[in-house]
């Protein structure tokens, strides 16, 4: 945690951009010496708040891609600017995934404890289950899943009328062919995950072409990798539209979620990255939220189901990733959502 003296160093250099020592010394009001001031600065860096830049005299501090990941934003104040008033990442990086979450944990340690904690009871909870009620469990996870996931992309279903679908195939009067194709194939996808909790172990690009293209089946979606630009609604944000290159971000995600020790770290990063990558022309976000819930299964973590993030709130975290590569919103929606389905299903 930055003391209050701190964040004004923090802000300044954000506010103005790569700063030398004796810029923030004349310009930023704080009642310090110049030596107090350097030594704050060598703090700073050490804890990955900023970096330095150049060399002697010519030296400047930036912010830290460290600190950029994970700082704490305020998401309505973020979103009180407009569209074309934020000042954003426009352009996809891909050095987030390379270098930034390559060198970083997302996660501090008091919240790995405390997710820690919720999977033993998770363990505690299911040795107590007979193999008759792990399964109804887990099928009420799957239908509450399978609701808020496709209700985030737009699905107007019910999650009575997304029970009585995938329970009895009954259809809901008034909504489309397609809404209810979306949630079966949500359910589909849930199921093969459960029966091949390995599959995806170790993450690769055709394992989650697989797990799309269930997603996608008799929908009017492309399959595969995307070939040309996607544009997505509420930002500026332009991911990747070279095939080549999303191929290559995708590998990199795989392969530095495979390199992560911590599942919850596996977890979160497939559900973010794949989202920001879009790799595919529509189904993204579902693909991510089932290659994630694989992840966790496979290793029997206790799966999410989303049922209580509200659609925006979900939507305006993952923008403000994609925006500022900022991944501190995001992470309190999947600790929070982990602690419900641990206490909510099992």
């Amino acid at each position: 945690m930055n003391s209050q003296r701190e964040l004004k160093i923090i802000n300044f250099i954000k506010t103005n951009g790569a700063s030398s020592s004796k810029i923030i010394f004349d310009n930023l009001s704080i009642d310090i010496s110049y030596a107090t001031l350097k030594r704050v600065l060598t703090k700073l860096i050490i804890e990955e708040s900023i970096k330095s830049i150049g060399k002697g005299k010519g030296t400047k501090y930036i912010i830290s891609p460290a600190y950029e990941l994970l700082e704490s934003i305020d998401i309505e104040k973020y979103y009180e600017k407009e569209i074309d008033d934020r000042e954003i990442k426009e352009s996809f990086n891909l050095e987030i995934i390379t270098k930034t979450l390559n060198n970083h944990s997302i996660f501090t340690k008091s919240e790995l404890e405390r997710l820690r904690n919720l999977q033993e009871d998770y363990k505690s909870n299911i040795e107590q289950l007979s193999t008759n009620e792990y399964n109804k469990e887990l099928d009420r996870l799957a239908i509450d899943l399978s609701w808020k996931s496709s209700q985030i992309e737009g699905n107007t279903y019910s999650l009575l009328e997304t029970e009585r679908l995938i329970k009895e195939k009954e259809t809901a009067s008034g909504k489309t062919k397609e809404e209810a194709i979306m949630l079966l194939n949500h359910k589909d996808a849930l199921d093969f995950i459960i029966k091949e909790s390995d599959y995806l172990h170790p993450l690769s690009v055709s394992k989650i072409e697989d797990i799309h293209s269930v997603l996608i089946k008799e929908l009017a979606v492309e399959r595969n990798l995307r070939k040309r630009r996607v544009g997505i609604s509420g930002t500026n944000y332009r991911p990747l539209d070279n095939e080549f290159q999303i191929l290559e971000a995708l590998k990199s995600s795989c392969d530095l979620i495979n390199s992560k020790e911590s599942i919850f770290e596996k977890a979160l990063l497939a559900l973010v990255l794949i989202s920001y990558i879009q790799p595919f022309m529509d189904g993204n976000k579902r693909t991510a939220r089932i290659v994630s819930n694989a992840i966790l299964i496979n290793d029997n973590y206790c799966p999410l189901s989303f049922r209580t993030v509200d659609s925006i709130d979900y939507k305006k975290a993952m923008l403000l990733f994609y925006e500022q590569n900022n991944i501190s919103r995001f992470k309190e929606i999947f600790i929070t959502q982990f602690e419900f389905a641990v206490k909510t299903y099992f």
